[in-house]
């Protein structure tokens, strides 16, 4: 195997334990509070189409119950996703407690999305210093206008799954309103 010298990163929802963990390998875990990711995860279930579906159930080695359609009242959706640990999708409560159990560790960064939102520019830094990648004052104003929501959004299909294509409305459905505590 060619060794590699760039920097590079995997965006997983899995737990620690699900992960080769090493120690020279640095993670940042960005923790969101449950129901402001129920609301976000309904979004993405109830505005999926059959190709999202497809992905999901068919592919090979599938472990669990296929997913199907949700029910139309978010609220029973909620109780449902309360009730059995974020059904029918990952664990939730499994998954933060294993990263908050080694966000001692010196190559953990343990981060909360709100944080990320109220405090964009300090929340940056702190993930520069934390990977040691040194910040170009004269570019950091551009970096947060594309951290920001508004341009996220104005540019969605680039940072969606397959640019959208596992939503009939399309990417811009997937990046909704942004928000917490709604």
């Amino acid at each position: 195997m060619a060794r590699r010298y760039h920097r590079r990163f995997v965006k997983p929802h899995l737990p620690v334990d699900a992960l080769v963990f090493s120690p020279r390998a640095k993670y940042i875990y960005i923790g969101r509070d449950g129901p402001d990711i129920v609301w976000s995860l309904y979004n993405h279930h109830a505005n999926a189409n059959g190709f999202w579906y497809e992905a999901l159930n068919d592919t090979p080695g599938r472990v669990g119950p296929p997913i199907d359609k949700p029910v139309a009242d978010v609220r029973q959706y909620f109780l449902e996703w309360l009730a059995r640990d974020s059904f029918p999708f990952w664990p939730y409560w499994e998954n933060i407690r294993t990263w908050w159990e080694i966000r001692h560790l010196p190559n953990d960064l343990f981060l909360h999305f709100q944080d990320m939102k109220t405090d964009m520019e300090g929340e940056i830094r702190r993930v520069a210093e934390f990977l040691e990648i040194p910040i170009d004052e004269a570019k950091f104003p551009q970096m947060l206008e594309f951290c920001g929501f508004d341009y996220i959004k104005a540019n969605v299909t680039k940072s969606v799954p397959l640019g959208g294509a596992f939503w009939d409305a399309g990417a811009q459905v997937f990046i909704h309103k942004g928000e917490n505590g709604r």
